[in-house]
């Protein structure tokens, strides 16, 4: 009989699997086995256009912000810095979160990439994307004999 090492963590990588099957849009990342931010976002739609409305609070300047568009999903990323960092042994209470974010969202609807608005108000991001017009969805007129 051949002796298995002890391995305490060697179920954690199915564990992360299926936690991310059943809960897609926690709000932490763990699948690199480090903490990736998360940002929370509210998508919907109007007639013409999808909009989305993302909280990120604590950007300190575009370059700290990218956003990726495709016809069906979006992808903001960038990273949260802090320039008046404390560095203090009296530290009381740390719930400000800073570091590397990351989400990438599914749109209800295709979206033209040539006609989309973001802008960085109070700590919410709002990026509009308008709806692609070219609707692929034709009617057939049958001719009966």
């Amino acid at each position: 009989m051949s002796l298995t090492p002890y391995e305490p963590f060697r179920h954690l990588d199915q564990m992360r699997r299926e936690f991310d099957r059943f809960f897609p849009d926690f709000p932490i990342d763990i699948s690199n086995r480090h903490l990736t931010l998360s940002p929370k976002m509210d998508v919907h739609e109007t007639d013409h256009e999808v909009i989305l409305e993302c909280d990120i609070p604590g950007l300190e300047s575009k370059e700290d912000l990218q956003i990726d568009v495709e016809p069906r999903s979006v992808r903001i990323e960038g990273r949260i810095k802090r320039s008046k960092e404390v560095h203090d042994e009296r530290f009381y209470r740390r719930e400000r979160e800073i570091g590397h974010f990351r989400r990438v969202v599914p749109l209800p609807a295709e979206v033209a990439e040539d006609d989309i608005r973001a802008t960085y108000r109070n700590g919410v991001l709002e990026v509009r994307m308008r709806k692609r017009l070219d609707d692929r969805r034709r009617t057939i007129d049958v001719e009966f004999h």
